[in-house]
């Protein structure tokens, strides 16, 4: 009798796990309101690593963001010894970089045009990608001043704590939205090998 309790019990979990991701898709997770995409082909990303808040000391202010590219992490910081860890990609090798930038620009749903060096490697690029769930720079965009890099979401959320990009740092649409909401033009931006 125990045996088929337990069977029963685990068709039910499985019917609900096959259930449940048809109503998933009708709240927004983000913004909890219903989802009207124009183009069906964009669903939420998993988080594999979950963005949270940790304990980050720094001599950063509130509000920098520092990104360790050794520990393919941002820290969004919080003040009082706090900061919001998110996972991210990096640079591949060839392409990695340091320095302190600030955050010149902001777009929701950026349109790409390949940087000329990036379209001198990969000729096959397309000249111009307007802005969507295709779009290789997500959801949004912050443009670090000075570079030719971004902060920017990912169609590719399997990249996620990997070193494969040009340079610009990769983040889930879920987690980059969270970001782009919370820093501001002008944010103090400090990459670290």
């Amino acid at each position: 009798m125990r045996r088929i309790v337990i069977t029963l019990a685990g068709l039910v979990c499985a019917a609900a796990a096959f259930a449940a991701p048809a109503a998933a898709y009708e709240i927004d997770p983000l913004t909890r309101q219903p989802i009207e995409y124009a183009d069906q082909t964009y669903r939420p990303q998993a988080t594999v690593i979950p963005r949270e808040v940790v304990p980050f000391s720094s001599r950063y202010g509130a509000g920098t963001i520092v990104i360790s590219t050794a520990e393919r992490r941002l820290y969004y910081t919080l003040g009082g010894g706090q900061a919001i860890r998110y996972a991210v990609g990096v640079g591949r090798p060839g392409f990695e970089w340091s320095g302190v930038r600030s955050i010149g620009m902001k777009r929701e749903w950026p349109d790409w045009r390949p940087p000329a060096q990036m379209l001198r490697r990969r000729p096959d690029l397309p000249r111009y990608m307007s802005g969507g769930p295709d779009n290789p720079l997500g959801a949004r965009a912050m443009y670090l001043g000075g570079t030719l890099y971004r902060i920017h979401g990912s169609n590719e959320p399997e990249t996620i704590g990997q070193a494969v990009s040009s340079g610009c740092i990769r983040m889930t649409n879920e987690d980059v939205i969270d970001l782009y909401d919370r820093a501001r033009v002008g944010t103090r931006v400090v990459v670290q090998r």
